[in-house]
């Protein structure tokens, strides 16, 4: 169980903060439930979930070695690309929802290397990967930058140059 002023990464709102932790009744049931909200932009969103929701993911942040592991996992290629965008977009999809940091730590790690590679042929990613590759570098790289005491663009930049092949 999280506690109050806990951070937290919430499904794809990111990266939260909990404000309180109180009794609510919905559909007249009375349970516990968490008060968050997205930490970035000071975002007035409010959100309320069960302490035991298991339809979305909350995690606590990581912590530094976990980090430096994930940053470390940027000097090799991710994983495998499949051809087809459906599918793709299906399986990538999939893996982020499971919300296991180092396989989307793959995902992304896969999908900069593929943009990287198109742009040096004036070329992008279809939409789609798009989405999934900004909204997924977004969350992860600000987690890691909260565990590693930096900033989003200073591990965005890291990164960008270790698949650059730069360091």
């Amino acid at each position: 169980m999280f506690n109050i002023g806990d951070l937290v990464v919430y499904s794809a709102h990111g990266i939260c903060k909990i404000d309180d932790i109180c009794e609510r009744t919905v559909l007249g049931i009375t349970r516990p439930y968490y008060v968050l909200h997205p930490i970035e932009n000071n975002s007035e969103l409010t959100i309320s979930t069960p302490v035991n929701n298991d339809k979305v993911v909350m995690q606590e942040i990581i912590d530094k070695e976990e980090a430096i592991n994930i940053l470390e996992s940027f000097k090799h290629t991710g994983i495998q690309w499949i051809d087809k965008p459906n599918m793709r977009y299906s399986t990538y999809s999939d893996i982020i929802n499971t919300g296991d940091r180092k396989e989307i730590a793959n995902i992304v790690n896969t999908l900069m290397r593929k943009e990287i590679g198109l742009k040096l042929h004036e070329r992008k990613l279809y939409v789609q990967d798009r989405k999934i590759l900004n909204s997924s570098r977004n969350i992860l790289f600000k987690e890691l930058a909260i565990s590693l005491d930096s900033s989003f663009e200073e591990i965005d930049e890291w990164v960008t140059k270790v698949i650059k092949g730069i360091n």
